[in-house]
């Protein structure tokens, strides 16, 4: 339910004082969930629970959500028998600020926010069907449906009641409620939980098998430090061509000091395309400070190139940057060289041309 601010005959029976022979069995419940818009300003929530302990309201639980220009306080309530909602959002807004709705509410609901997320992450985990209802849960919506992502028009919004969640190239989840606008704070808390789901679901982390265009299987798997043998061992196999290709500088082999960094890149991950024992294919994914975007590289052996190995590494680490919460993927090419650009492409990315010896990848 909605609460919107013009003068109606529910307000002008919520401007007489109450008291408790004023009852509207129709409009009462046991437990009510308030979302009061106010300014961030010491002493404001203090007057509305002195406002609430007035009207003999008892607060059950309390949630601040950060919105432009204030905050947007969540509170569950237990109303005093016979109070009625317009007379409720009478006394709100009589301390200055704005009731954006109320719903009823059940006790159950009153758990940590984090771990009912958790929860509810759980549960679709071990069933991946309950994607729709655990958003719901989540985001308190009313309801939650998938539909084709051609007929998802994410910009209609609907004043803040609609928003679209993608998950995956084909379908998206579209949610909608009544009774107060999705605010920034649950939209990524929806996109931060299917991006778990969508990690979970591909085994982002575990290894994958690849199948190489002349037939042969590989095995894709985040490196480690007992991998360095291997790695220098590639190294050793690579041409001279391809590694300045890969270090934009002259080398025969790789320094065995850099090879922990390699395989273990500071607060990044890294990729081995693997055949028997030997590592045939090495990609890095590192974040950028701001966390937004990370840069990728890539170096594959001379005689496993044009078999699609760094199109299947390039896939499988904007899968790794996805689940880490990455939006953009980066990568340095030499000036005459458009490899990275070609891989993307290959990989099924839709990278952008290369500006000033950088190919930028969005994801998503």
């Amino acid at each position: 339910m909605e609460i919107r601010h013009v003068r109606t005959a529910q307000d002008a029976q919520a401007a007489e004082p109450w008291s408790p022979e004023a009852v509207d069995e129709g409009d009462t419940s046991l437990t009510w969930r308030l979302r009061i818009r106010m300014d961030d300003r010491p002493g404001t929530l203090a007057r509305i629970a002195i406002r609430l302990a007035d009207l003999e309201c008892n607060i059950l639980g309390l949630t601040v959500l950060p919105v432009p220009g204030g905050v947007l306080d969540e509170i569950v309530v237990r109303p005093a028998t016979g109070l009625t909602r317009p007379h409720l959002v009478n006394a709100i807004r009589e301390e200055g600020c704005e009731c954006s709705g109320i719903v009823d509410a059940d006790v159950r609901e009153l758990v940590d926010a984090s771990a009912a997320t958790l929860s509810s992450a759980s549960r679709a985990v071990s069933d991946p069907a309950k994607f729709s209802e655990v958003l719901r849960d989540v985001l308190a919506a009313d309801i939650v449906t998938v539909v084709p992502t051609a007929e998802t028009n994410p910009s209609r919004t609907e004043g803040g009641h609609r928003a679209v969640f993608p998950i995956d190239g084909e379908s998206a989840l579209v949610a909608r409620r009544g009774w107060a606008p999705f605010v920034q704070l649950e939209l990524a808390r929806g996109q931060a939980l299917l991006g778990l789901l969508g990690a979970v679901r591909a085994n982002a982390a575990g290894p994958a098998v690849m199948t190489c265009t002349d037939g042969a299987n590989l095995v894709l798997r985040q490196g480690a430090p007992g991998d360095a043998d291997a790695v220098f061992a590639l190294h050793g196999r690579c041409s001279k061509a391809t590694l300045f290709q890969r270090y934009h500088t002259g080398m025969r082999t790789v320094p065995r000091r850099w090879l922990h960094r390699l395989l273990v890149p500071p607060r990044g991950v890294s990729l081995l395309a693997v055949c028997g024992r030997d590592v045939v294919g090495l990609g890095q994914l590192i974040p950028a400070a701001t966390g937004e975007s990370a840069e990728v590289s890539l170096l594959v052996e001379d005689s496993w190139q044009r078999k699609g190995v760094g199109a299947a590494l390039l896939a499988r680490l904007g899968v790794l940057a996805s689940a880490r919460g990455h939006q953009e993927l980066t990568a340095v090419c030499l000036p005459s060289q458009d490899t990275i650009f070609r891989t993307a492409v290959n990989a099924g990315l839709k990278p952008e041309k290369p500006v000033d010896g950088v190919v930028k990848i969005p994801l998503g």
